[in-house]
């Protein structure tokens, strides 16, 4: 009896297992002989070669969410546009585990033609900071008013336009390689009228301390149209700027060295949005003459008065404190007149004590033979005091002779006055 149970069991999986093999056989197309690994695709099991890649997910759906604020955006220098129809996806700050890391720049091929990118920035919501991820559309949507440069002056895009099914970049904001990208122009009016001054860098929106920008009536539009996530590229490229630790604000205290890449990033084709058609072509001469809108030219102005209200009371404070410095630097710019005025002094003094001590030197000695005898009372106690070390040596010869001179006064001074003549 256990014998036969087993032979049961035995039957019932080899069965099991011979119609799992002819279900998985018949999905492989006929007539292939290929082996590896499949992919389940709903219906069918595909080859992993012949699988289309994953889409990339919609950030929009992940909500980052921080307490602290975004370092400031650092300064550098745009890489020059290496291919036509390339689009500048400014360097940002992003946040992982370890805290905030910056994302390099890099020129992205676009998903489709007509393909406009809108930069990721962060907002002030709820007492915290809020990350709201970058897009592809038909028009540039809104992104805090956040300065990125290199075209993106904190509303719209002033780096370029779409001109038919080729894009035209404006060389006085964007680089671009001119041997190889032909199709450029120059307009600085709208790069003034789209600029919001930010002489922070702040790269936030809203809070005590961010852009103080709402969005237009063009950005409001442009924020309801239909959107592109970004590539699976761009999202390799922000993986791999997390996994680098030289990017991370804790290491490099806010000032990365990996900037921005040179080669641009590998290109990833999406359909466009249904009914969307790139705008048609025009004369570049019409493209170097375009403005903003007064609605955006308003915003960009406003934007610009209150970022300064708000963000530049720290500054000034620095900014005063050095004058008053410059100012007492200033005042002790007038000693250096009696510094001048002091050395003739000094070099005439010794000039004149010179030629004033030696005629007392010669004189004295003079003095003291003609007044040892006239006057008694008032020259000889001056004379003597003075001339006391003198008289010592001289003065022993003298008594002598003057109390002879009370019998005969006259003949012996008289040979005495003659060897000194």
């Amino acid at each position: 009896m256990k014998f036969m149970r087993s032979a049961r069991c035995s039957l019932l999986a080899i069965l099991v297992l011979g119609a799992v093999a002819q279900l998985a056989t018949a999905q492989i197309p006929v007539g292939t002989t290929k082996t590896g690994t499949f992919v389940w695709d709903g219906q069918r099991w595909i080859p992993a070669e012949e699988a289309p890649p994953p889409p990339a997910p919609d950030m929009q759906e992940a909500v980052i969410t921080v307490d602290e604020a975004p370092p400031p955006l650092p300064v550098y220098e745009q890489p020059p546009c290496p291919a036509p129809n390339l689009m500048w996806t400014p360097g940002n700050w992003h946040h992982g585990l370890f805290g905030y890391y910056w994302v390099p720049g890099a020129w992205v091929p676009v998903p489709y033609v007509g393909a406009l990118w809108t930069p990721p920035y962060w907002g002030w919501a709820g007492g915290s900071f809020v990350f709201h991820s970058g897009y592809w559309g038909p028009h540039i949507g809104y992104y805090g008013g956040v300065n990125y440069g290199g075209g993106f002056m904190g509303i719209g895009f002033a780096g370029g336009s779409w001109n038919g099914g080729v894009f035209a970049y404006n060389t006085a904001v964007v680089n671009v390689n001119r041997t190889v990208v032909t199709n450029v122009y120059v307009n600085t009016t709208i790069v003034q009228q789209t600029t919001i001054v930010n002489t922070t860098n702040v790269s936030y929106n809203g809070g005590p301390n961010g852009i103080q920008h709402q969005p237009t009536t063009e950005e409001q539009v442009a924020l309801h149209e239909t959107h592109t996530p970004p590539t699976t590229f761009q999202q390799q490229h922000i993986t791999s700027a997390a996994s680098d630790k030289t990017n991370l604000a804790s290491n490099n205290g806010g000032h990365p060295t990996n900037l921005a890449v040179t080669k641009p990033l590998a290109a990833q084709t999406v359909a466009p949005p249904k009914g969307f058609t790139p705008p048609p072509p025009r004369p570049v001469a019409e493209l170097a003459k375009a403005q903003a809108s007064p609605e955006v030219v308003a915003a960009a102005k406003t934007a610009t008065t209150k970022t300064a209200s708000v963000a530049k009371p720290t500054p000034p404070p620095a900014k005063s404190t050095p004058p008053p410095p410059a100012k007492t630097a200033s005042a002790p710019m007038a000693p250096p007149p009696p510094k001048t005025t002091p050395p003739p002094p000094a070099k005439n003094a010794p000039m004149v004590e010179d030629k004033s001590t030696p005629p007392p030197a010669k004189n004295v000695p003079k003095v003291e033979e003609k007044s040892t005898t006239p006057p008694p009372p008032k020259a000889p106690p001056k004379v003597e005091e003075k001339s006391a070390p003198k008289s010592d040596a001289k003065t022993p010869p003298k008594p002598e002779p003057k109390a002879e001179d009370k019998g005969k006064p006259k003949p012996k001074p008289k040979p005495e006055d003659q060897p000194k003549q």
